[in-house]
Order: structure tokens, then sequence, then C-alpha cells
């Protein structure tokens, strides 16, 4: 049996694993997302999207598949890992389900995604609007029956650290002085997103060079 064959969702399939989709006739990525996965790991989902890659820390943060490259989420049975197609070679992003504190899911009007929180990040990967919530709701369902008591912290610095205030996650709910972000309109690719009963709140800010505060005083992200 191949590995899509073994998979328990249909969303893992040859072409997409193997990097041959009618649809991108270059391939979604320069390397197959099997030639990625290490001896007996196992693919059980797969989430893709043609505009849109990763979210590091905030959606805002998003990275983007080059030209006509795409975006490939591959839930297995000990990472989640995001490929993101780039000019010369694709992007990387792995986080091991012991790193996991909370898997969630969030859908919008145009995009849907799919966010992993570890203890001190957060990753949004993006999947294409038709993907099924019952989709997205079995993968996080997957991931979060495979953390741990005591996840442990990833230590690349892929970018994806979160705000924090005195070593907790700022969310608008718990911390008033943090900013709501834009209206709606001002991103449609987020536009209308529904947030699952327990999901958390997030802080995202409008840039990259915006400062945060709380209480008045800005907080130092290099710290994060």
């Amino acid at each position: 049996m191949t590995l899509a064959e073994m998979a328990p969702h249909a969303s893992v399939t040859v072409g997409v694993l193997a990097g041959r989709e009618e649809a991108f006739p270059e391939g979604r990525l320069h390397q197959p997302p099997v030639t990625r996965l290490d001896g007996t790991e196992a693919p059980a989902y797969v989430l893709t999207n043609e505009k849109r890659g990763v979210g590091l820390g905030t959606k805002r943060n998003t990275t983007k598949p080059a030209g006509d490259r795409g975006t490939a989420v591959v839930v297995t049975d000990r990472r989640t890992l995001c490929l993101v197609g780039g000019d010369e070679e694709d992007s990387v992003v792995e986080v091991p389900h012991d790193s996991v504190v909370e898997a969630s899911y969030h859908t919008g009007l145009l995009a849907n995604r799919f966010v992993l929180r570890t203890p001190r990040k957060q990753y949004h990967c993006w999947a294409k609007r038709s993907t099924s919530e019952s989709l997205l709701a079995a993968a996080a369902e997957y991931v979060e029956d495979r953390t741990t008591e005591t996840p442990d912290e990833i230590e690349t610095d892929d970018g994806a650290n979160q705000l924090t205030y005195r070593g907790q996650p700022i969310s608008r709910e718990n911390h008033p002085g943090v900013p709501d972000e834009p209206p709606a309109d001002s991103d449609p690719e987020t536009a209308g997103d529904s947030e699952p009963s327990g999901s958390d709140g997030e802080g995202d800010e409008s840039g990259s060079d915006s400062r945060i505060q709380y209480r008045g005083k800005p907080i130092d992200r290099s710290e994060n």
C-alpha cells in the first residue's frame, strides 16, 4: 500500500505527496513532500493553499508562495510540516506534536486557518476556502491527541514568537490595553473569520514595525 492509501483521510493524495498535481505542472513545491518524511513517518492529513503560506506569530505576518508555486501543510504522526514554494527553494516550518500546547482552526470567507500554539510561539497554516471544516477539526483533534502535558518549546528562530506579557500570551480578552485588529474588510483574505468556541484570542498587529502597548508601556518583542 502507498502512504496515501494508508492515511486515515482522503486529503492525503499521491499527487500532493509526490508533487504530481495537474494544477501545478512545475510542481507545487521544488521538493515533493514525500521526500521530506523520515523513515516510517506517516502522513495523516494534508491542507493546501495557492496564495498563502504560514503566518508566523500572527496571521498578518504570513509568508506567500512565489509565482506558480503553492503551499502544502502535511500533518504526520510526529509533526506538522508546513512547506511553502519559493523562487529557488521551499520554505520549511516544522512543528513537532510534543511542542504543541493547543491546536485549533478558524474559518473565513476566502480562506481557512489551522493554528498551532506552542508555549511561546504560534503558527497559522492557511488552507484554501474549499477545505471542509470536518477536515480542519479532524486535523486539530489528531494533533491534540498527540500532545504532552509538558510540551517542549521550539528553539529554532523562525520568527513565530507570539507577544507575551509576564510570560503569558497576550489576548484582547485578558489584556484590554492591546488594540483590536483592523476591520475585517481591510484584509479580504480573513474577512468573516469565525472562531470555534474555546479558541484563543489573537493580538495581531498590522505590521512588523508597529508597537504594541500594555497599560501605556511598549512591549519589547525582542525578549519573547
